[in-house]
């Protein structure tokens, strides 16, 4: 069991480094109202949950999504960014500015659940071979090991994201920090997965 539970750390670890950016930067958007943080733990939850849902299920030798699509998933982030972006260029000039509401804001909870989706998809070509293989207790074992780290993520996540310090030496930055980061996000999975290019020769 001891051998099971640091194997399960020791992957969600490796596979979910980068949710710690991801999760900062939603924190950071809870500390000008644009999201709250009940939404940003509760989306996580959701999401994560779908990764291991469609591992187990993949598991079990069925395919939700074919792998060489999975990389449209990257259009979430992608799409959220942009929104982003594009209101933060359309309100810079006005002067009322605590009105403010980003495209996190405008997502919400399926925002975020979507976004950790996207983040994940990789995952769940690593999670799946585990579960396939694993007794099934020692799953049931290395899910709950999983869910509770998530805890620990938004834990560390957030006492980033809502640092006063941090806050304040991104105050200037932060209205087009989250689009770009969602925006560079979504490209990355796009790109990464090589579903642009795959896309590009079925059009042609």
């Amino acid at each position: 069991m001891i051998g099971t539970i640091a194997a399960a750390i020791g992957l969600f670890a490796a596979t979910n480094i980068d949710d710690i950016v991801v999760l900062t930067v939603l924190f950071l958007a809870t500390t000008r109202g644009s999201l709250k943080g009940w939404q940003v733990v509760l989306g996580q939850y959701l999401g994560f949950i779908a990764l291991v849902a469609i591992s187990v299920i993949a598991a079990l030798g069925l395919t939700i999504v074919p792998d060489e699509w999975v990389g449209f998933l990257g259009l979430i982030p992608l799409g959220i960014g942009l929104y982003g972006l594009v209101r933060y260029l359309r309100r810079r000039g006005e002067e009322d500015d605590d009105d403010d509401e980003s495209s996190i804001k405008a997502g919400g909870l399926l925002g975020v659940a979507g976004i950790t989706i996207a983040n994940g998809a990789d995952n769940i070509s690593l999670y799946t071979p585990v579960f396939r293989t694993q007794p099934i207790p020692d799953t049931v074992i290395t899910i709950v090991v999983f869910l509770l780290l998530v805890t620990v993520w938004c834990l560390a996540a957030r006492a980033i994201g809502t640092n006063r310090r941090v806050t304040e030496a991104l105050e200037r930055i932060e209205h087009w920090l989250v689009p770009v980061v969602f925006i560079g996000l979504g490209l990355y999975i796009m790109i990464g997965s090589g579903v642009v290019p795959r896309l590009i020769e079925v059009l042609m």
